[in-house]
């Protein structure tokens, strides 16, 4: 087993991995910016370093500083967790070549899947269904391309392939906005990602964002976690997840989730990861996976039993798979809210000291969160502090103890988005459940 890690992170993710390496015995390094000297994992860990000055540019993006602080510690592996570096294949990359355990898929997987184009090309050779598109980048005869939508049906969406995050898209509506919208595309993905290739794909006008866990080992052994409903978003960022989804019955979580499972073995997969997909009419579409552990992984944990950070930590040590898939049960229902510090109104940031923090209570309930009494949150990041999860036998129980959560946690010193939350928990089309990616965005703009 390693007996060292780095987490190459800030915030609940990184007191996340923190509290895994404790239960499995494992000592902790945590990376720090000047700014985050007081963040609580960085006041558990065995270690800390500073790594640079406030702007993730200086620190948590700085590649040398963090490999640096990796060789002065006699660290043997590096976690990235999610956002930062976790999904950079060059800095996978430069981890292993430095002679670390980096925890997470090779880098040439992280390089193919972050390539949408390559993703989707590898997905539908490995069975799993994929948004009718372009089938590769478009190139620029313009007859060639009008011919390729006419043959898809508008809308149609452009997308970067190296794109993310919502970045790097153009919904077309009509032939004639159609060359326009692909030049001005490939231009913001030029400056954007360094990578001005773009590709054509059906959109879907209204579909819900239903996505499968993953985990697989360098043995030829993958299962799925079963599903988790995201649709409840505002600009492409998820603001509430749930597993199981709505409306989704056995056989077709089944269906769905062997066939990721298949395509993680075809393809050498290691580690945890997140196959995305868009979800209209009873089909799913693949749109993209995510090579790391993700934000709302809580949700699937609460329902399987499973713990997907350890397991990450255990792939990356060479172990094989301790589960089977027939080992996996889907138990009751989870939600999660995630909690930022921001007006709930016009979603401006909220930096600040925090000066009262009450964490809820009560029958399934877990707060994941590293903010304290008197922690101030900086302006320089991402602006999540923390998240709410619940569960129950069923979706009204975990729904009832998150209305009980957002009603008791206690948040002063900053503005945050709780009140939006409670908003929403209490929300009839949400309640009945499957509410589609838009209904967030058409709700707060009829608010």
């Amino acid at each position: 087993m390693i007996d060292k890690i780095l987490i190459a992170n800030r915030g609940e993710i990184a007191l996340r991995i923190l509290r895994a390496c404790r239960e499995l015995g494992i000592k902790t390094v945590a990376v720090h910016s000047d700014a985050d000297r007081d963040l609580k994992h960085v006041r558990l860990a065995d270690e800390s370093v500073c790594i640079g000055p406030a702007p993730s540019t200086d620190s948590y993006l700085n590649i040398p500083a963090v490999i640096s602080a990796a060789e002065v510690t006699d660290t043997m592996a590096i976690h990235p967790g999610y956002g930062f570096l976790s999904e950079n294949a060059d800095f996978a990359e430069r981890v292993m070549e430095s002679g670390f355990i980096f925890i997470g898929p090779r880098p040439d997987t992280i390089r193919m899947m972050g390539d949408k184009v390559a993703a989707i090309k590898a997905m539908k050779a490995s069975g799993v269904p994929c948004v009718p598109g372009s089938d590769g980048p478009l190139g620029d005869d313009p007859e060639e391309n009008i011919r390729l939508a006419r043959e898809i049906g508008y809308p149609i969406i452009i997308k970067a392939a190296g794109g993310g995050g919502g970045r790097g898209m153009r919904v077309v509506h009509t032939e004639a906005a159609l060359l326009n919208a692909i030049s001005l595309t490939k231009a913001e993905a030029g400056a954007a990602f360094g990578n001005d290739m773009v590709y054509m794909e059906k959109f879907l006008e209204n579909p819900r964002h239903i996505e499968i866990q993953v985990l697989a080992d360098e043995h030829g052994n993958a299962i799925h976690l079963g599903e988790r409903d995201c649709s409840m978003q505002r600009r492409h960022q998820k603001v509430i997840e749930e597993a199981p989804a709505p409306g989704i019955d056995e056989e077709t979580r089944r269906f769905i989730g062997e066939r990721c499972a298949a395509a993680c073995v075809e393809l050498g997969y290691r580690g945890a990861g997140t196959f995305e997909f868009l979800y209209e009419n009873g089909e799913f579409y693949f749109i993209e996976m995510n090579t790391r552990v993700q934000v709302e992984h809580p949700v699937t944990e609460m329902i399987t039993g499973v713990d997907i950070v350890k397991e990450q930590i255990r792939i990356a040590a060479g172990e094989p798979l301790r589960y089977r898939q027939e080992d996996i049960r889907i138990i009751g229902h989870a939600m999660e809210c995630r909690i930022n510090a921001e007006d709930p109104d016009t979603f401006m940031p909220s930096p600040g000291t925090i000066t009262a923090y009450h964490a809820p209570g009560g029958p399934g309930v877990r707060v994941d969160t590293h903010i304290y009494n008197g922690y101030r949150v900086p302006p320089y990041y991402d602006s999540m502090i923390g998240k709410l999860i619940t569960h129950g036998e069923d979706r009204d129980t975990a729904m009832a103890r998150m209305r009980n959560a957002l009603n008791e946690v206690v948040v002063e010193g900053i503005k945050t988005n709780i009140p939006l939350h409670q908003e929403l928990v209490t929300d009839a089309a949400f309640k009945a459940g499957g509410t589609n990616i838009h209904y967030l965005e058409k709700k707060l703009e009829e608010r």
